[in-house]
């Protein structure tokens, strides 16, 4: 091969060979840096693409777990007030039925019994205004109160269109005592309701007898109805039990997913890295040769 001072062929190739080499050294040492090796759309734009939309849509999953969460501490809430108000044999509903029953009995004082009634009645009604968790209450409801409350449930997303799928709740089906008094235990059937049921004045005549049948009756009715508004939250509770358990399922599976798109091998990368590193020395050495060849040109020219 004739040398030249013009053209130096050998420093030409060993110094593109060091371009392509420091060019694939500092790919893979952004992706060491990063930890991915798509962290740009010029890197891969169609993974790129994908990962930004998962990393969006895991995003909302957050935004619906945090949805879930509060969802979950007002049923929970109201849940857990309808089962005070149901009560056992010493509070509640349980304990006023009871009551009542006990006041069946010929000769007994319903003073005395009224006056455990109406400790009952206040109990339950204190329970109820109670039930308040981030300003909502289901239990004791005014004119403000929504008719139906939609809670977040879940979303998805089918191409380009997001479905946030929510659970309806219907206020009235839980409201023990409202302002226009039609709640479960504050709508008056016959002469009173839960609420204002008075039996001190009550003796053992036959016309009084069938008013506390009445008053009976009307507690156990109270009763159904509550245990069955709370069979209902209990079923919404496990519901928002079990999406949030899947969400954050979900959200796990996309980070993954977006993982396997983007993320770096760092074995490899590692690998690599030492193996460009060599080449780049190697690089700069064979560039230093073909430069020396050139200098050599002149010792031809010295007398």
């Amino acid at each position: 091969m004739a040398s030249s001072l013009l053209t130096n062929s050998a420093a030409m190739t060993a110094l593109q060979t060091l371009r392509n080499v420091s060019a694939s050294l500092q790919t893979t040492e952004n992706r060491i840096s990063t930890g991915q090796r798509v962290s740009t759309a010029s890197d891969n734009s169609a993974y790129w693409s994908i990962a930004t939309s998962m990393r969006a849509d895991n995003a909302a999953l957050s935004a619906v777990s945090d949805s879930l969460g509060l969802s979950a501490a007002t049923v929970d809430t109201e849940y857990t007030a309808l089962n005070k108000v149901i009560g056992d044999q010493n509070s509640g509903l349980t304990k006023l039925q009871a009551l009542l029953v006990e006041a069946k009995t010929a000769g007994i004082d319903r003073t005395k019994i009224q006056a455990e009634i109406t400790q009952i009645q206040q109990d339950m009604k204190n329970v109820a205004n109670a039930a308040t968790f981030n300003g909502v209450n289901w239990l004791s409801t005014n004119a403000s109160t929504p008719t139906t409350v939609n809670l977040v449930s879940s979303f998805s997303r089918v191409g380009g269109t997001p479905t946030i799928n929510t659970i309806t709740v219907t206020v009235a089906n839980y409201s023990l005592y409202t302002a226009t008094t039609g709640g479960i235990l504050d709508t008056v059937t016959g002469s009173a309701s839960v609420n204002t049921i008075g039996i001190g004045a009550l003796t053992d005549s036959t016309a009084d007898q069938t008013i506390l049948d009445g008053y009976i009756a009307q507690v156990t009715t109270a009763i159904n109805t509550v245990s069955q508004s709370a069979a209902n939250l209990g079923a919404i509770k496990n519901r928002i039990s079990n999406n949030t358990e899947f969400v954050k399922s979900l959200m796990d599976s996309v980070d993954r997913g977006i993982g396997q798109l983007v993320d770096a091998d760092m074995n490899a990368e590692s690998t690599r890295l030492q193996a460009l590193q060599t080449q780049q020395q190697l690089g700069v050495q064979a560039l230093s040769i073909a430069n020396q060849n050139s200098q050599s040109i002149l010792s031809l020219f010295r007398g």
